[in-house]
């Protein structure tokens, strides 16, 4: 949920109208617009290249996930590794669009940690992942821009550490 519609829903639970700092947090939301709207159209048209050098980064770190009984080994366990990177990049573009962390936490944490447990997947190296999807992002990204972006990706790095 956006910021506009977070203010608006809190002012009509409360039936009164937007107060003057309510209003200033709309247009300084308005004012970051097409900030936000260039990171995710950069982080969309880039996901390939994003999720390949994180997966590549990744795999140097842990070596034994690609290893002979690691949860990455075999190309069909690779594939779905990769696939989940490519969903939180998603997940992140959603966040610097909406202006807040909702989306991600709604959509994308809500029982991922048990979820990964579950599958006997290592939640430390689904950090390590996010940390490495943060790197090759922000490095398309201008300095400005980079730091909006990067608590998106903090979130979910804190949600999976």
């Amino acid at each position: 949920m956006s910021v506009v519609s977070q203010v608006i829903l809190k002012a009509d639970d409360e039936l009164r109208y937007l107060t003057s700092g309510e209003l200033k947090g709309v247009a300084d939301f308005f004012k970051t617009g097409e900030q936000r709207t260039r990171i995710a159209e950069i982080l969309a048209e880039n996901e390939k290249k994003i999720v390949d050098e994180a997966s590549k980064n990744l795999w140097k770190i842990h070596p034994d996930y690609i290893s002979p009984g690691g949860n990455a080994y075999g190309s069909r366990e690779r594939a779905q590794c990769i696939r989940d990177y490519g969903w939180y990049l998603r997940l992140v573009t959603y966040g610097v669009l909406a202006g807040n962390q909702e989306p991600i936490e709604s959509i994308g944490l809500v029982g991922a940690r048990e979820m990964y447990n579950s599958l006997g997947v290592p939640v430390p190296g689904m950090a390590d992942a996010i940390k490495c999807l943060k790197s090759a992002a922000l490095d398309l990204l201008s300095d400005a821009d980079a730091a909006a972006t990067a608590p998106y990706f903090d979130i979910i790095i804190q949600a999976m550490s």
